[in-house]
């Protein structure tokens, strides 16, 4: 029997995937959220779950150790990796991937000192829009690096503005629409065809249904 390891994102994208994959028919068989373990049986034989940061999930699917993974697409744009294709937007998890300032930031400073986890798209969006910027990679609690002057603006996650206003921040410019999407590894693709493609054409129908 041929062994399928599904690679899933903790928190929000856990919690919107895993009724996703029951209506494809997996069903993890202990739950996620209670347990200290990472890698969990399903009700198929062949099919685990390891749950993982969503930073991660692109790198074990790229290098094979996950034959499929779900992740946020900010995550697919900042690891530019190869090693796996990118065959459905799940369309869950969904919010945008924007700069935000304080409020009521007028000045253009003609080199920027930008915040953010996500240094590979920052450094694309700012040379595509000709400006210069200095970014300084952090791992959590953006929001106060304008506050303490580490920062002109940041680059990050908004789902409802509601963090970025409770720390006089707002949203500027929107650099993508984020989801969730199924990435799976190409050779899992071609090793365990069948296997892949049934979870993959199950997953996209459970989406279909969902919509």
């Amino acid at each position: 029997m041929t062994q399928i390891t599904i690679a899933l994102t903790k928190g929000r994208i856990l919690k919107e995937t895993l009724p996703l994959l029951a209506r494809a028919g997996i069903v993890p068989t202990e739950d996620v959220f209670t347990s200290r373990k990472l890698v969990f049986p399903t009700n198929r034989d062949n099919v685990r779950l390891i749950i993982l940061r969503g930073s991660d999930v692109t790198t074990y699917v790229q290098f094979g150790a996950a034959d499929l993974g779900v992740a946020g697409k900010d995550m697919l744009l900042e690891h530019q990796g190869d090693g796996y294709y990118e065959p459905l937007d799940l369309g869950i998890a969904r919010c945008k991937l924007m700069t935000a300032v304080p409020v009521g930031t007028t000045q253009q400073h003609s080199r920027l000192r930008v915040a953010t986890k996500y240094i590979n798209v920052a450094r694309e969006y700012y040379a595509q829009q000709g400006r210069q910027a200095d970014l300084i990679k952090l791992y959590g609690a953006m929001e106060l690096a304008p506050i303490l002057d580490l920062a002109q603006e940041i680059v990050d996650i908004v789902d409802t503005g509601n963090t970025l206003r409770a720390n006089g921040l707002e949203a500027r410019d929107e650099i993508a629409e984020i989801s969730s999407r199924l990435i799976v590894n190409k050779a899992s693709m071609k090793t365990k065809f069948a296997e892949v493609q049934g979870i993959v054409d199950a997953l996209r129908e459970a989406v279909e249904n969902n919509a």
